[in-house]
Order: structure tokens, then C-alpha cells, then sequence
């Protein structure tokens, strides 16, 4: 144990926990053959939905013996970390793309969702998802709902190839912020009255920003300063409004990343660019932000977090299997407490480790060994709670 466990830090009794995840599990084989299944007409949608049960049960069996404090289903029962949320809306459909979204040196399968009518939060498939991870979870574990963020529906509406679509439906900018926020804040309202009492945005959006708004694709033109500012503007006004009344036990955090899709990234850049808004008008109470290698930048941008919200350090990759050095790793979360004091930080993997169905390219045990090491370096810096 470090020598700074000799002060007393605050127990965090909520998510983020001094030792945390972003949400996504690698899939099993059983899992992934059942999908094949489902998909070549093998099997029904009845009997998929028993193995994603099992899978769903054993994985939090998992993670309660790994020490984990807050629990997920691993979105076991989604294929994209985002795209099955907005699937899920009143007023949204599934749709086939030329291409899909550019990462480095991989592109994803092409789809995406586009509106058919006006937007609606009513009856959302994922509350009775987080229904059936409520009533399998310890009674001592919090179940963390992870959604993607409503700036990430906005961008969504707002590529190119459905901005025809989205605009049949919402004349203007501001209506379809409004439209989102809506829908948004009916299934939150609805998860919270099912029992939940911590909802993840999770919100790529900032990460794209700091490069190129449109992925990684070589000779890209990046966006005007004044383009930039507007959608930093619509990103920040999106989210608030969606988490804006809830009950003051419902918890919502953030988590900020670069893509992460079998094991690559999408983009490149420091968090300076977005520190305004990102880090003192968004209503979270905490940021978990990807800090897993140069791409993040460094931790000056971090002056900015308001007083009264955390930060928790996504240090630990979730994209290849090798472990970190932990003391390398208690050295970076000491040089962020020159911005955020400790009492306010907290640590985890920089992503989830399957963010897509595909997952990243590393094993199941090694999933658990990253996992085990974030707790073990969490504990060695703010001690065992």
C-alpha cells in the first residue's frame, strides 16, 4: 500500500466507486453463437433471449466475485453500445448504410437509425432489461444502467445520410433537441421508477470533436471554429436538458470517449477543446474519461471540472490484453491530483471491453485481470473500502 493512504478519503457509497467500469463485457461463445443462430433463422427470438439470460446471470456472478460494486449485463443484449438504444424509440428505424462508421484502419458494418415520425420514450425494451439485472443482482451491488448519450442520438440524426429524414420530422435544430430530450427523459423517468438509481450516458461525441467530427478518415476537413462551437453548444444543451428534474437519488454520470471498436480508436486529441462546455456546464455529478494513452492528451484540462463533480480516470486499457505497470499508473493518478484533488478521483478501465458484439481483441481472463488491477491500484492509492 502507498504512503498516501495515510489520509482519510471520502467512502464513495455510490457509483462512480473508487474503483469502477465503464460498462461492456466481452461476450461469450456461447452468447455469440446464439446470435449466429438467431441470425441465420436457427432459432427464435425466444430462445435467444434464454441464453441471454443465462449469460446475463452468470456475468453478474462475476463481477460480484471480482469485487465490482457497481454491476451491468454487460449489454449483452445489444449488438452496439448505441445504436439498439435508439432502435428502441418510439418514432426510430434500423437502416443499411454504404458504410459504416471509420475507425483506424477498420471500418464498422454499416447501420444506423433514422426517424420515422415524431420521437417517443414510451415503452423502451431497455427497462425491462434493466428489470432482469435488477432481480439477479445482490442486494449489496448497484446496477448501473449504461445508455448512450442524447448528443450521441443528435450526431446520429445529424449525419449526413439521414439529415433528409430527421429534418421531414423536426424543421429545426432546436425542435430536435427538444424531440430527444424528451424521449430521453421518459425512459429515464421510466428506469428510475423500475429501481434504478444510476444512468451512464455515455458520449462519444467529445471525443470526435477534438479531431474530426466525422471519424478518422484521412483528409477529412475538420470543422470550422464557428461549427464547432455550435455543436458544442447543441451537445451540452441536448444533455442537460434530458437529465434536467430528476429525482435528486438518481445519479447520472458520463463517460467521454474516442471509439473504441474491436480494439481501435476514432479519433485523436486532447480534452482542451471541450473543456468548455464539457467540464463545467454538463449536469453530471461525474466524468469517466479515457486517459488510456497519448490520444487523451494530458490533464491540465481537468482545472476545469466543476468543484462539485468527480472524475474518474479510465488509466487501465480496455483494448489490448497486456496489464500495466501499476506503480506507472499510481504516478499518473497523482500527476491528475495536481488538478482534481484525490478525494475526488476515482479509477477505471478507460472503456468497456466489448462496446460492439464484436469486443476487443483479448481474452475473457485477461478481461478479468484488468479488472482485478484497477481494483488493486485503486485500493494501493485511496485504501480498501
Amino acid at each position: 500500500m502507498s504512503e498516501q493512504t495515510a489520509v482519510e478519503y471520502t467512502k464513495r457509497t455510490t457509483s462512480p466507486f473508487r474503483y469502477d467500469v465503464v460498462g461492456s463485457f466481452l461476450r461469450p461463445e456461447s452468447l455469440k453463437h446464439a446470435r449466429q443462430q438467431f441470425a441465420n433463422n436457427e432459432i427464435n427470438a425466444a430462445e435467444l433471449k434464454l441464453v441471454e439470460d443465462q449469460s446475463i446471470i452468470e456475468l453478474l456472478h462475476q463481477e460480484e466475485k471480482a469485487g465490482l460494486k457497481a454491476v451491468t449485463d454487460g449489454e449483452f443484449r445489444r449488438s452496439w453500445w448505441h445504436l439498439d438504444f435508439f432502435w428502441g424509440l418510439q418514432g426510430v428505424e434500423k437502416v443499411d448504410l454504404d458504410s459504416g462508421y471509420a475507425f483506424h484502419a477498420e471500418e464498422t458494418r454499416a447501420e444506423s437509425a433514422r426517424l420515422t415520425g415524431e420521437l417517443s420514450g414510451e415503452d423502451h425494451p431497455f427497462v425491462e432489461h434493466f428489470k432482469f439485472t435488477q432481480k439477479h443482482a445482490s442486494d449489496n451491488v448497484l446496477v448501473k444502467q449504461t445508455i448512450p448519450a442524447p448528443a450521441q442520438f443528435l450526431a446520429e440524426l445529424q449525419r449526413p445520410e439521414n439529415l433528409k429524414a430527421t429534418q421531414a420530422v423536426y424543421a429545426t435544430d432546436d425542435e430536435l433537441i427538444e424531440g430527444i430530450a424528451k424521449a430521453y427523459h421518459k425512459v429515464i423517468l421510466d428506469l428510475y421508477a423500475a429501481g434504478c438509481r444510476n444512468v451512464q450516458l455515455d458520449d462519444c461525441t467529445w471525443g470526435m470533436l477534438v479531431s474530426r467530427h466525422d471519424g478518422a478518415r484521412p483528409g477529412d476537413p475538420t470543422p470550422e471554429e464557428e461549427q464547432l462551437d455550435i455543436l458544442k453548444l447543441q451537445y451540452v444543451t441536448v444533455n442537460n436538458k434530458a437529465i434536467a428534474d430528476l429525482p435528486a437519488d438518481l445519479t447520472v454520470n458520463t463517460h467521454i470517449c474516442r471509439g473504441n471498436y474491436h480494439s481501435t480508436w476514432a479519433s485523436a486529441g486532447g480534452y482542451e477543446s471541450v473543456a468548455e462546455p464539457l467540464f463545467t456546464k454538463e449536469n453530471v455529478s461525474a466524468y469517466f474519461l479515457e486517459y488510456d494513452s497519448e490520444r487523451a492528451g494530458g490533464f491540465e484540462p481537468l482545472k476545469k471540472v466543476a468543484t462539485d463533480k468527480l472524475v474518474v480516470l479510465g488509466l487501465i486499457t480496455s483494448k489490448d490484453g497486456k496489464l500495466e505497470d501499476p506503480q506507472a499508473i499510481i504516478d499518473r493518478i497523482h500527476e491528475a491530483g495536481k488538478y482534481v484533488p484525490l478525494d475526488r478521483l476515482c479509477l477505471s478501465t478507460q472503456c468497456g471491453f466489448a462496446s460492439t458484439e464484436e469486443g476487443n481483441i483479448l481474452t475473457e481472463a485477461q478481461q478479468w485481470e484488468k479488472i482485478a488491477l484497477v481494483r488493486k491500484i485503486a485500493n494501493s492509492v485511496w485504501g480498501e473500502e
